[in-house]
Protein backbone atom coordinates (compact mmCIF):
# COMPACT_ATOMS: atom_id res chain seq x y z
CA UNK A 1 0.00 0.00 0.00
CA UNK A 2 2.88 2.19 1.05
CA UNK A 3 4.43 1.76 -2.57
CA UNK A 4 0.88 2.75 -4.17
CA UNK A 5 1.10 6.02 -2.33
CA UNK A 6 4.60 6.69 -3.55
CA UNK A 7 3.75 5.97 -7.07
CA UNK A 8 0.60 8.31 -6.98
CA UNK A 9 2.22 10.96 -5.38
CA UNK A 10 5.17 10.84 -8.09
CA UNK A 11 2.49 11.50 -10.64
CA UNK A 12 0.39 13.94 -8.82
CA UNK A 13 3.49 15.75 -8.26
CA UNK A 14 5.25 15.53 -11.46
CA UNK A 15 1.98 16.85 -13.14
CA UNK A 16 1.70 19.96 -10.90
CA UNK A 17 5.14 21.06 -10.88
CA UNK A 18 5.14 20.86 -14.58
CA UNK A 19 1.97 22.96 -14.79
CA UNK A 20 3.11 25.03 -13.12
CA UNK A 21 6.72 25.59 -14.82
CA UNK A 22 4.31 26.17 -18.34
CA UNK A 23 1.95 28.70 -17.00
CA UNK A 24 4.43 30.80 -15.17
CA UNK A 25 7.80 30.04 -16.65
CA UNK A 26 6.55 29.58 -20.69
CA UNK A 27 8.46 26.20 -19.97
CA UNK A 28 6.37 24.47 -23.42
CA UNK A 29 9.12 21.64 -23.30
CA UNK A 30 8.74 20.28 -19.88
CA UNK A 31 5.76 17.97 -20.78
CA UNK A 32 6.91 16.40 -24.02
CA UNK A 33 9.98 16.02 -21.93
CA UNK A 34 7.83 13.80 -19.25
CA UNK A 35 5.69 12.06 -22.16
CA UNK A 36 9.31 10.81 -23.62
CA UNK A 37 10.93 9.94 -19.73
CA UNK A 38 7.84 7.68 -20.15
CA UNK A 39 8.57 5.92 -23.09
CA UNK A 40 12.17 5.87 -22.33
CA UNK A 41 11.85 4.14 -18.81
CA UNK A 42 9.18 1.65 -20.37
CA UNK A 43 11.98 0.25 -22.71
CA UNK A 44 14.65 0.72 -19.87
CA UNK A 45 12.48 -1.70 -17.85
CA UNK A 46 12.38 -4.24 -20.38
CA UNK A 47 15.61 -4.03 -21.38
CA UNK A 48 16.63 -4.68 -17.66
CA UNK A 49 14.68 -8.01 -17.53
CA UNK A 50 15.78 -9.04 -21.28
CA UNK A 51 19.42 -8.52 -19.68
CA UNK A 52 18.70 -10.29 -16.13
CA UNK A 53 17.53 -13.36 -18.05
CA UNK A 54 20.74 -14.72 -18.48
CA UNK A 55 22.34 -14.32 -15.64
CA UNK A 56 18.96 -15.27 -13.47
CA UNK A 57 18.97 -18.82 -15.52
CA UNK A 58 22.96 -18.77 -15.13
CA UNK A 59 22.91 -18.38 -10.93
CA UNK A 60 19.66 -20.16 -10.83
CA UNK A 61 20.56 -23.37 -12.46
CA UNK A 62 23.84 -23.10 -10.37
CA UNK A 63 21.73 -22.99 -7.33
CA UNK A 64 19.94 -25.61 -7.94
CA UNK A 65 22.82 -27.65 -8.05
CA UNK A 66 23.98 -26.77 -4.77
CA UNK A 67 20.72 -27.38 -3.54
CA UNK A 68 20.72 -30.66 -4.81
CA UNK A 69 24.59 -31.48 -3.84
CA UNK A 70 23.44 -30.25 -0.02
CA UNK A 71 26.10 -27.10 0.07
CA UNK A 72 22.95 -24.77 0.43
CA UNK A 73 21.66 -26.86 3.62
CA UNK A 74 24.93 -27.14 4.93
CA UNK A 75 25.22 -23.65 4.99
CA UNK A 76 22.56 -23.59 6.45
CA UNK A 77 22.91 -25.84 9.20
CA UNK A 78 25.82 -23.36 9.59
CA UNK A 79 24.18 -20.10 10.03
CA UNK A 80 21.21 -21.22 11.92
CA UNK A 81 22.48 -20.20 15.45
CA UNK A 82 22.63 -16.28 13.85
CA UNK A 83 19.71 -16.76 11.32
CA UNK A 84 17.32 -17.72 13.91
CA UNK A 85 17.76 -14.46 15.84
CA UNK A 86 17.32 -11.99 12.95
CA UNK A 87 14.62 -14.24 11.41
CA UNK A 88 12.74 -16.23 13.99
CA UNK A 89 9.83 -16.49 11.79
CA UNK A 90 11.95 -19.12 9.65
CA UNK A 91 12.57 -22.98 10.67
CA UNK A 92 15.88 -23.57 11.94
CA UNK A 93 17.96 -25.59 8.94
CA UNK A 94 15.56 -24.12 6.65
CA UNK A 95 17.70 -23.75 3.10
CA UNK A 96 15.98 -20.11 2.48
CA UNK A 97 19.40 -19.35 5.19
CA UNK A 98 21.66 -20.51 2.86
CA UNK A 99 19.92 -18.79 0.01
CA UNK A 100 19.94 -15.25 1.80
CA UNK A 101 23.88 -15.78 2.68
CA UNK A 102 24.64 -16.86 -0.73
CA UNK A 103 22.99 -13.16 -1.46
CA UNK A 104 24.70 -11.22 1.14
CA UNK A 105 27.85 -12.28 0.13
CA UNK A 106 27.87 -11.56 -3.40
CA UNK A 107 26.20 -8.05 -2.51
CA UNK A 108 29.41 -7.50 -0.18
CA UNK A 109 31.47 -8.22 -3.19
CA UNK A 110 29.76 -5.66 -5.19
CA UNK A 111 28.49 -8.47 -7.48
CA UNK A 112 25.03 -7.37 -8.25
CA UNK A 113 24.71 -9.65 -11.34
CA UNK A 114 25.13 -12.21 -8.76
CA UNK A 115 23.44 -11.10 -5.81
CA UNK A 116 20.26 -10.21 -7.80
CA UNK A 117 19.17 -13.84 -9.04
CA UNK A 118 20.57 -15.70 -5.29
CA UNK A 119 18.15 -12.68 -4.14
CA UNK A 120 15.34 -13.57 -6.08
CA UNK A 121 15.91 -17.62 -5.59
CA UNK A 122 15.60 -16.80 -1.40
CA UNK A 123 12.20 -14.37 -1.89
CA UNK A 124 11.01 -17.73 -3.67
CA UNK A 125 11.69 -19.76 -0.90
CA UNK A 126 10.85 -17.22 1.65
CA UNK A 127 7.10 -17.64 -0.01
CA UNK A 128 6.98 -20.92 0.29
CA UNK A 129 6.62 -20.38 3.77
CA UNK A 130 4.23 -17.85 3.54
CA UNK A 131 0.30 -18.39 4.76
CA UNK A 132 -0.79 -14.97 3.38
CA UNK A 133 0.77 -14.72 -0.65
CA UNK A 134 0.31 -11.44 -1.38
CA UNK A 135 1.23 -9.97 2.21
CA UNK A 136 4.82 -9.34 3.06
CA UNK A 137 6.02 -11.76 6.02
CA UNK A 138 8.52 -10.25 8.39
CA UNK A 139 11.35 -12.87 7.31
CA UNK A 140 10.66 -11.28 3.53
CA UNK A 141 10.90 -7.62 5.25
CA UNK A 142 14.14 -8.30 7.17
CA UNK A 143 15.85 -9.31 4.21
CA UNK A 144 14.98 -6.84 1.89
CA UNK A 145 15.81 -4.17 4.55
CA UNK A 146 19.45 -5.77 4.93
CA UNK A 147 19.76 -5.97 0.67
CA UNK A 148 18.40 -2.06 0.47
CA UNK A 149 21.13 -1.16 3.24
CA UNK A 150 24.01 -1.92 0.66
CA UNK A 151 26.62 -3.17 2.68
CA UNK A 152 29.22 -3.55 0.39
CA UNK A 153 32.98 -4.42 0.91
CA UNK A 154 35.13 -3.51 -2.35
CA UNK A 155 32.99 -0.76 -4.34
CA UNK A 156 35.17 -1.93 -7.35
CA UNK A 157 33.04 0.40 -9.72
CA UNK A 158 32.98 3.66 -7.94
CA UNK A 159 36.74 3.67 -7.80
CA UNK A 160 37.20 2.84 -11.44
CA UNK A 161 34.90 5.48 -12.38
CA UNK A 162 37.26 7.74 -10.20
CA UNK A 163 39.52 6.83 -11.93
CA UNK A 164 38.65 7.59 -15.18
CA UNK A 165 37.67 11.24 -14.26
CA UNK A 166 41.22 12.12 -13.26
CA UNK A 167 41.25 11.28 -9.23
CA UNK A 168 44.42 11.83 -8.15
CA UNK A 169 43.96 8.51 -5.31
CA UNK A 170 40.50 6.73 -7.07
CA UNK A 171 40.50 4.78 -3.57
CA UNK A 172 40.76 7.33 -1.10
CA UNK A 173 36.59 6.68 -1.11
CA UNK A 174 36.80 3.41 -0.01
CA UNK A 175 37.40 3.52 3.54
CA UNK A 176 34.87 6.18 4.17
CA UNK A 177 32.30 4.44 2.19
CA UNK A 178 32.58 1.02 3.68
CA UNK A 179 32.01 3.18 6.94
CA UNK A 180 29.04 4.44 5.73
CA UNK A 181 27.69 1.56 4.44
CA UNK A 182 28.18 -0.49 7.46
CA UNK A 183 26.31 2.11 9.78
CA UNK A 184 23.57 2.18 7.15
CA UNK A 185 23.11 -2.25 7.53
CA UNK A 186 23.49 -1.87 11.24
CA UNK A 187 20.98 0.77 11.72
CA UNK A 188 18.48 -0.88 8.99
CA UNK A 189 18.83 -4.17 11.36
CA UNK A 190 18.17 -2.19 14.86
CA UNK A 191 15.02 -0.53 12.80
CA UNK A 192 13.79 -3.49 11.58
CA UNK A 193 13.82 -5.55 14.68
CA UNK A 194 12.14 -2.88 16.55
CA UNK A 195 9.24 -3.08 14.14
CA UNK A 196 9.05 -6.72 14.47
CA UNK A 197 9.79 -7.02 18.19
CA UNK A 198 13.32 -9.20 17.58
CA UNK A 199 15.58 -8.87 20.33
CA UNK A 200 19.38 -8.13 19.39
CA UNK A 201 20.34 -8.09 23.21
CA UNK A 202 21.59 -11.23 23.33
CA UNK A 203 25.19 -13.31 23.83
CA UNK A 204 24.53 -14.20 19.03
CA UNK A 205 24.08 -11.27 18.00
CA UNK A 206 26.13 -9.34 19.84
CA UNK A 207 28.94 -11.68 19.79
CA UNK A 208 28.24 -11.55 15.28
CA UNK A 209 28.02 -7.65 15.34
CA UNK A 210 31.06 -7.72 17.38
CA UNK A 211 32.88 -9.82 14.73
CA UNK A 212 31.50 -8.30 11.93
CA UNK A 213 32.91 -5.01 13.36
CA UNK A 214 36.69 -6.41 13.74
CA UNK A 215 36.41 -7.94 9.97
CA UNK A 216 35.16 -4.75 8.82
CA UNK A 217 38.13 -3.09 10.46
CA UNK A 218 40.41 -5.66 9.57
CA UNK A 219 39.58 -4.74 5.89
CA UNK A 220 40.15 -1.20 6.33
CA UNK A 221 43.77 -1.60 7.87
CA UNK A 222 44.75 -4.46 5.31
CA UNK A 223 43.43 -1.84 2.48
CA UNK A 224 44.91 1.09 3.75
CA UNK A 225 48.22 -0.42 3.14
CA UNK A 226 48.33 -0.74 0.02
CA UNK A 227 48.25 1.25 -3.16
CA UNK A 228 45.80 2.14 -5.16
CA UNK A 229 46.86 0.29 -8.21
CA UNK A 230 47.39 -2.73 -6.00
CA UNK A 231 43.95 -1.78 -4.15
CA UNK A 232 41.95 -2.13 -7.26
CA UNK A 233 43.46 -5.11 -8.69
CA UNK A 234 43.20 -7.01 -5.12
CA UNK A 235 39.29 -6.59 -4.69
CA UNK A 236 39.02 -7.41 -8.02
CA UNK A 237 40.85 -10.50 -7.75
CA UNK A 238 39.29 -10.97 -4.84
CA UNK A 239 35.26 -11.28 -6.01
CA UNK A 240 36.21 -13.18 -9.01
CA UNK A 241 38.17 -15.68 -7.67
CA UNK A 242 35.39 -15.84 -4.70
CA UNK A 243 32.60 -16.17 -7.43
CA UNK A 244 34.31 -19.05 -9.67
CA UNK A 245 35.20 -20.98 -6.35
CA UNK A 246 31.95 -20.88 -5.77
CA UNK A 247 30.68 -21.86 -8.95
CA UNK A 248 33.14 -24.85 -8.90
CA UNK A 249 32.58 -25.82 -5.25
CA UNK A 250 28.23 -26.17 -6.18
CA UNK A 251 29.55 -28.25 -9.06
CA UNK A 252 31.74 -30.89 -7.25
CA UNK A 253 29.36 -31.14 -4.37
CA UNK A 254 26.73 -32.04 -7.17
CA UNK A 255 29.30 -34.79 -8.62
CA UNK A 256 29.92 -35.99 -4.87
CA UNK A 257 26.28 -36.56 -3.90
CA UNK A 258 26.20 -38.00 -7.67
CA UNK A 259 23.75 -35.63 -9.14
CA UNK A 260 22.78 -35.20 -12.71
CA UNK A 261 24.75 -31.83 -12.57
CA UNK A 262 23.72 -30.55 -16.12
CA UNK A 263 19.97 -31.43 -15.87
CA UNK A 264 19.71 -29.58 -12.52
CA UNK A 265 21.38 -26.49 -14.19
CA UNK A 266 18.74 -27.02 -16.68
CA UNK A 267 15.89 -27.47 -14.37
CA UNK A 268 17.17 -24.61 -12.13
CA UNK A 269 18.07 -22.24 -15.50
CA UNK A 270 14.06 -23.05 -16.55
CA UNK A 271 12.96 -20.66 -13.54
CA UNK A 272 15.61 -17.82 -15.02
CA UNK A 273 13.40 -16.96 -17.99
CA UNK A 274 9.65 -17.06 -16.05
CA UNK A 275 11.26 -14.88 -13.20
CA UNK A 276 12.36 -11.88 -15.32
CA UNK A 277 9.57 -11.92 -17.64
CA UNK A 278 7.17 -11.66 -14.16
CA UNK A 279 9.25 -8.96 -13.00
CA UNK A 280 8.55 -6.77 -16.12
CA UNK A 281 5.37 -4.93 -15.38
CA UNK A 282 6.59 -4.15 -12.25
CA UNK A 283 10.09 -2.65 -12.97
CA UNK A 284 7.87 -0.71 -15.74
CA UNK A 285 5.71 1.04 -13.08
CA UNK A 286 8.75 1.94 -10.69
CA UNK A 287 11.19 3.18 -12.99
CA UNK A 288 8.36 5.24 -14.95
CA UNK A 289 6.90 7.21 -11.99
CA UNK A 290 10.90 7.89 -11.21
CA UNK A 291 11.55 9.13 -14.73
CA UNK A 292 8.19 11.65 -14.90
CA UNK A 293 9.02 12.98 -11.69
CA UNK A 294 12.79 13.58 -12.90
CA UNK A 295 11.87 14.81 -15.70
CA UNK A 296 9.46 17.08 -14.26
CA UNK A 297 12.40 19.09 -12.08
CA UNK A 298 11.03 17.82 -9.06
CA UNK A 299 14.16 16.27 -8.26
CA UNK A 300 15.98 19.51 -8.70
CA UNK A 301 13.00 21.57 -6.74
CA UNK A 302 13.96 19.37 -3.37
CA UNK A 303 17.11 19.51 -4.19
CA UNK A 304 17.27 23.49 -4.35
CA UNK A 305 14.68 23.45 -1.41
CA UNK A 306 17.79 21.52 0.83
CA UNK A 307 19.87 23.77 0.27
CA UNK A 308 17.78 27.08 1.06
CA UNK A 309 16.70 25.65 4.05
CA UNK A 310 20.50 24.18 5.50
CA UNK A 311 21.82 27.99 4.15
CA UNK A 312 18.80 29.89 6.25
CA UNK A 313 19.80 28.11 9.92
CA UNK A 314 23.40 28.90 9.07
CA UNK A 315 24.51 25.60 8.36
CA UNK A 316 27.30 24.44 5.83
CA UNK A 317 25.63 23.84 2.42
CA UNK A 318 28.51 22.30 0.53
CA UNK A 319 27.21 18.97 0.76
CA UNK A 320 23.96 19.61 -0.79
CA UNK A 321 25.63 19.48 -4.40
CA UNK A 322 26.11 16.00 -3.97
CA UNK A 323 22.64 15.43 -2.79
CA UNK A 324 21.22 14.43 -6.25
CA UNK A 325 23.03 11.61 -5.64
CA UNK A 326 21.27 10.51 -2.32
CA UNK A 327 18.02 11.44 -3.51
CA UNK A 328 18.25 8.97 -6.95
CA UNK A 329 20.15 6.14 -5.47
CA UNK A 330 16.59 4.47 -3.74
CA UNK A 331 14.94 5.20 -7.00
CA UNK A 332 17.69 3.97 -9.66
CA UNK A 333 20.55 2.83 -9.35
CA UNK A 334 21.72 3.66 -13.02
CA UNK A 335 20.13 7.46 -12.57
CA UNK A 336 22.20 7.61 -9.09
CA UNK A 337 25.37 6.84 -11.07
CA UNK A 338 25.02 9.19 -13.57
CA UNK A 339 24.20 12.10 -10.86
CA UNK A 340 27.66 10.52 -9.58
CA UNK A 341 29.21 10.72 -12.65
CA UNK A 342 27.53 14.39 -13.09
CA UNK A 343 29.08 15.45 -9.73
CA UNK A 344 32.31 14.83 -10.46
CA UNK A 345 32.27 16.27 -13.64
CA UNK A 346 30.96 19.34 -12.47
CA UNK A 347 32.68 20.05 -9.19
CA UNK A 348 36.05 17.66 -9.84
CA UNK A 349 36.62 14.02 -8.88
CA UNK A 350 38.97 15.31 -5.65
CA UNK A 351 36.14 17.79 -4.63
CA UNK A 352 34.16 17.53 -1.32
CA UNK A 353 31.05 16.84 -3.66
CA UNK A 354 32.82 14.70 -5.79
CA UNK A 355 33.87 12.83 -3.40
CA UNK A 356 30.24 12.83 -1.07
CA UNK A 357 28.92 11.73 -3.93
CA UNK A 358 30.75 8.30 -4.59
CA UNK A 359 30.07 7.82 -0.79
CA UNK A 360 26.53 8.45 -1.53
CA UNK A 361 26.49 5.67 -4.45
CA UNK A 362 28.21 3.18 -1.60
CA UNK A 363 26.11 3.69 1.20
CA UNK A 364 23.30 2.64 0.49
CA UNK A 365 21.23 0.85 -2.21
CA UNK A 366 18.61 1.03 -5.21
CA UNK A 367 15.33 0.36 -2.25
CA UNK A 368 12.29 1.05 -4.27
CA UNK A 369 13.81 -1.01 -7.31
CA UNK A 370 14.59 -4.09 -5.02
CA UNK A 371 11.45 -3.75 -3.16
CA UNK A 372 9.65 -3.70 -7.36
CA UNK A 373 11.87 -6.73 -8.74
CA UNK A 374 11.87 -8.67 -5.16
CA UNK A 375 8.33 -8.45 -4.32
CA UNK A 376 6.97 -8.69 -7.87
CA UNK A 377 8.95 -12.10 -8.44
CA UNK A 378 6.40 -13.43 -5.70
CA UNK A 379 3.34 -11.46 -6.30
CA UNK A 380 3.54 -9.55 -3.23
CA UNK A 381 1.19 -6.94 -2.98
CA UNK A 382 1.20 -5.46 0.46
CA UNK A 383 4.69 -4.53 1.41
CA UNK A 384 3.66 -3.63 5.31
CA UNK A 385 6.91 -1.71 7.15
CA UNK A 386 9.27 -3.00 4.51
CA UNK A 387 9.18 0.71 2.93
CA UNK A 388 9.38 2.87 5.98
CA UNK A 389 12.13 0.82 7.21
CA UNK A 390 14.32 0.50 3.73
CA UNK A 391 13.91 4.61 3.68
CA UNK A 392 14.67 5.16 7.50
CA UNK A 393 18.29 2.76 6.38
CA UNK A 394 18.64 5.02 3.22
CA UNK A 395 18.42 8.04 5.52
CA UNK A 396 20.78 6.28 8.34
CA UNK A 397 23.50 5.86 5.40
CA UNK A 398 22.83 9.45 4.12
CA UNK A 399 23.91 11.22 7.33
CA UNK A 400 27.06 8.92 8.28
CA UNK A 401 28.05 9.48 4.18
CA UNK A 402 28.06 13.13 5.23
CA UNK A 403 29.36 13.04 8.64
CA UNK A 404 31.98 10.89 7.36
CA UNK A 405 32.48 13.11 4.35
CA UNK A 406 33.28 16.08 6.84
CA UNK A 407 35.24 14.09 9.02
CA UNK A 408 37.94 12.76 6.11
CA UNK A 409 37.71 15.51 3.17
CA UNK A 410 35.92 18.66 5.09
Amino acid sequence: MVLNYIWVSFFILAFVIALARMVFMGDMEVFPAMMNSTFDSSKTAFEISLGLTGVLSLWLGIMKIGERGGVINVLARMLSPVFSKVFPDIPKGHPVTGSIFMNMAANMLGLDNAATPLGLKAMEQLQELNTRKDTATNPMIMFLVLNTSGLTLIPVSIMVYRSQLGAAQPTDIFIPILLATFFSTIAGLIITSIYQKINLLNKVMVLTLGGMAVIVSLIIWGFGQMSKDTMNVVSTSVANILLMTIIVLFIFAGLRKKVNVYDAFIEGAKDGFTTAVRIIPYLVAILVGIGVFRASGAMDMLVDGIGWCVSAVGGDNQFVGALPTALMKPLSGSGARGMMVDAMTTYGADSFVGRLSCIFQGSTDTTFYILAVYFGSVNIRYTRHAVACGLLADLAGVVAAIAIAYMFFG
